[in-house]
C-alpha cells in the first residue's frame, strides 16, 4: 500500500527529542512511520511505541518499521489513550513523546476518505473508520447555529453563518452526500470577489474534520497526562498545523512550566503547585525555506518542545 506522507520537520524533531539508545519513546501519531523510523534507528536497548487510529497507517508503518521488530511495538488507538495503552504493557514512563497533528498526504489524496475538497468522494473524514460519526452526519443533521459555530470557530471562516444557511436549504431538498456537492453549496454562499484567494471550501472542510474527529478536545484532554508520563528530563515534541492547535499546546506547556495560581501581589507562592518542567521553545520552531519549497503542506507547521523537570 502506498501510504505517502512526507514527515514534517524531521531533523528538527529528532534533534529535539534528544534520543538515548536505551530510552523509551512514544510516537502517538504514527502515520506512515517516518518520524518513528528515525527514532528506531537510534535505539539499541531502548524501545519505541507507535500509536495510530488509522488502520491504513498501521499497516503501512508496520511494513516500514519491520526491520526494527525487536525495538518497536505498534498499537491501534487514539493518542488520547496512549498512556493507558502503554501502562497496560507495563511501561511506567517514557523518555520522549511525539505528536504530529497533521493529516497525512495519503488521507488527503484518497478520495474515498472524503478529507479533501479536491477530489469527489463521500463526506466521511473519519481518522478511525470504526467511528460512527462522519462529516456527512454533521452536515446533514447538526442544527444550523451549531453548524455555523463549528465553521466559524474551527475553520475561522468569516462567511460561516451564510454557509450554514445554504447547507440547511440544500439538505432540505436531499441529503448532501459528496465533497463536490458540498463544494458547490459553499461556493454559492461566498461572494465571488471573496473567492480569489485559495479554494472557498478549505476552511469549512478543516472545521468539519476537526469536529468529526474531536481533534481539539482530544488534544486538550491529553497534554497534561502525557507530560506527567515523561521520565525526568524527557522531551515532548508537538507539531501543529493551525492556530487553534498551537494555542492549546502553547498554553498547556506554559501552565505546566509555571502552574502557580497565587495572586501576583503575594510575596511567596502558597498554592503549592510545582513546576513539571520547562518550555524549550519560547517561540515555535518553523520549517526551513528549503522544506516549504519541497513540501508546501509544511508551511503552516510549528514545533513546540517541553522538557520534564530533571531530578
Amino acid at each position: 500500500m502506498d501510504f505517502s506522507h512526507i514527515s514534517v520537520m524531521l531533523p528538527e524533531t529528532i534533534e529535539n527529542l534528544n534520543i538515548r539508545p536505551d530510552g523509551i519513546y512514544l510516537d502517538g501519531t504514527l502515520g506512515g512511520g517516518g518520524h518513528s523510523y528515525e527514532i528506531c534507528k537510534r535505539l539499541t536497548t531502548g524501545h519505541h511505541y507507535g500509536v495510530d487510529q488509522d488502520e491504513e497507517a498501521i499497516e503501512a508503518a508496520t511494513a516500514r518499521l519491520s526491520e526494527f521488530s525487536g525495538v518497536t511495538t505498534i498499537l491501534r488507538g487514539n493518542y488520547r489513550n496512549a498512556v493507558e495503552m502503554l501502562k497496560e504493557k507495563g511501561v511506567t514512563g517514557v523518555d520522549g513523546i511525539l505528536l504530529d497533528l497533521g493529516v497525512s498526504s495519503h488521507q488527503f489524496d484518497t478520495a474515498e476518505r472524503g478529507f479533501s475538497y479536491r477530489f469527489d468522494g463521500p463526506l466521511d473524514m473519519r481518522m478511525d473508520t470504526r467511528q460512527t460519526l462522519t462529516a456527512g452526519d454533521i452536515v446533514n443533521t447538526y442544527p444550523v447555529q451549531k453548524l455555523a459555530g463549528i465553521i466559524r470557530d474551527y475553520g475561522e471562516e468569516r462567511f460561516a453563518q451564510n454557509i450554514a444557511k445554504h447547507i440547511a436549504v440544500a439538505r432540505e431538498r436531499k441529503r448532501i452526500e459528496t465533497t463536490f456537492e458540498l463544494n458547490e453549496i459553499i461556493k454559492a454562499a461566498i461572494p465571488a470577489k471573496m473567492r480569489q484567494n485559495g479554494h472557498p471550501s478549505k476552511q469549512t472542510f478543516q472545521a468539519l474534520r476537526i469536529e468529526c474527529n474531536h481533534e481539539l478536545e482530544v488534544l486538550e484532554q491529553s497534554l497534561d497526562e502525557m507530560i506527567d508520563f515523561l521520565n525526568p528530563g524527557g522531551r515532548f515534541c508537538i507539531i501543529t498545523f493551525h492556530s487553534l492547535e498551537d494555542r492549546i499546546v502553547k498554553n498547556a506547556f506554559r501552565k505546566n512550566e509555571n502552574p502557580c495560581i497565587c495572586p501576583p501581589e503575594f510575596p511567596v507562592c502558597t498554592c503549592g503547585r510545582v513546576s513539571k518542567g520547562r518550555v524549550i521553545t519560547k517561540k515555535p520552531i518553523l520549517p526551513s525555506q528549503e522544506e516549504t519549497e519541497v513540501n508546501t503542506r509544511s508551511k503552516s507547521a510549528k514545533l513546540r518542545v517541553f522538557e520534564a523537570i530533571k531530578q
